[in-house]
């Protein structure tokens, strides 16, 4: 009888709590019904390192394909495990959502993601695979224009690189949604657990407790792009298969969801056109070049943000830009909204942060060479039993300002 008792009294705490949880809100700025594009630039959304289950995800391409429309991405990219002669059956628009068709290969004990824009094939086996990636890794940066060569997830646990980052790398990811909640696995596996336990109440509370910042990635990421030009790239990792047998109990957590956690953003000088050839040049293009910032999209769209760096002639130029130092050049910085909690706009120059601006908008002068990003942090108060928490919502990549 007192087992009864005791059970049915944690069945109705853990039910209240969730009642307690369910109305918190994730966003730290306003939802906004229709969201402006950043002045003279126009940004989209899109996840990278895709699977389906042609590899380690447990859904096919349609089905993903649904999940990141409902998710409101304007592209996205499949990376499905050591496919050889990639399909490119779904590489093209389904309504507004640009599809890219890449794939993810084993090399020494990291992963690499490979795209050609002229959909040159990687190898028929591994082994030719290496071979095209040796080769590719091998050459200074920037040297191969159609390719796209992205290290994903160089700190997970069995999958990390070692040694020196090669020339020929474009980037890596800076955020990897499965390498960050390992990570947060080894730090708290109680707290994993809660996670768990309130996801049904709340699952972007649940999913943004997992969230660690990424300090090593972050220390690579500057230490690399004061001696080369080096992009960061958010990873979705997105399988569904958090649960083992996912494929025949329940996808978890859903594509949808892990959508939403986290994104790449483009920022382009023109609009994409519904034009599958020329749009996919203008995406290709801007990830390659770093053209972008990564935002934690579950705590508000990030849509209207904007970093530039200006000239007194009136000339701006974009993220992933190489400029050189003037005077009068400054650093522009606008925030979409508002957000409700604390929050601070963080310029880092070389790797030190040299300003941190409380304000929604703020100019930064730059009268030194050097390698500028910006990362804006927000500081909300979660339910108990939690507390403050500094949590990034945006990273930049880097302008380049040259002597």
């Amino acid at each position: 009888m007192k087992s009864l008792v005791v059970i049915a009294f944690l069945a109705v705490t853990y039910f209240l709590y969730g009642f307690y949880i369910n109305q918190y809100e994730v966003s730290v700025i306003p939802k906004q019904l229709a969201i402006e594009h950043a002045s003279s630039y126009y940004d989209y959304k899109g996840a990278l390192n895709i699977h389906t289950d042609l590899s380690s995800g447990s859904a096919p391409a349609s089905f993903v394909i649904t999940s990141a429309k409902l998710a409101n991405l304007d592209f996205m990219m499949f990376t499905d495990v050591n496919m050889f002669n990639v399909p490119t059956t779904f590489e093209s628009y389904h309504g507004n959502l640009l599809v890219f068709s890449a794939g993810k290969y084993s090399y020494l004990d990291a992963r690499l993601i490979y795209y050609s824009l002229t959909q040159e094939s990687i190898g028929n086996t591994l082994g030719e695979a290496q071979v095209k990636l040796a080769d590719l890794l091998s050459q200074k940066t920037g040297a191969s224009k159609d390719t796209l060569t992205i290290l994903a997830h160089p700190y997970k646990a069995g999958y990390n690189w070692n040694g020196d980052i090669p020339t020929g790398l474009d980037g890596f990811e800076l955020w990897n949604q499965k390498s960050l909640s390992n990570r947060a696995w080894g730090e708290s596996k109680l707290s994993v657990i809660w996670s768990l336990l309130i996801y049904p109440f709340n699952p972007r509370l649940s999913l943004l407790r997992l969230y660690t910042e990424p300090t090593d990635e972050v220390a690579l990421f500057d230490k690399l792009s004061t001696q080369r030009k080096i992009v960061a790239y958010a990873g979705t990792e997105a399988s569904a298969r958090a649960i083992p047998l996912a494929n025949y109990l329940v996808r978890f957590p859903s594509y949808k969801r892990t959508f939403e956690v986290m994104s790449n953003h483009i920022l382009l000088k023109s609009e994409l056109t519904g034009s599958f050839n020329s749009d996919r040049v203008k995406v290709f293009n801007a990830l390659k070049n770093g053209n972008s910032y990564l935002a934690l999209d579950m705590l508000g769209d990030p849509k209207g943000f904007v970093a530039t760096v200006e000239d007194k002639e009136g000339h701006s130029f974009l993220m992933g830009s190489e400029v050189k130092l003037t005077k009068g050049m400054h650093l522009r910085v606008k925030l979409p909204a508002e957000p409700k909690d604390f929050f601070e706009i963080v310029i880092y120059r070389n790797g030190e942060s040299v300003a941190r601006i409380n304000k929604t908008e703020t100019t930064f002068p730059i009268s030194e060479a050097g390698t500028y990003r910006v990362q804006v942090r927000v500081s909300p108060m979660l339910p108990l039993p939690d507390a403050k928490k500094w949590i990034t919502w945006i990273y930049t990549n880097p302008f380049y300002i040259k002597p």
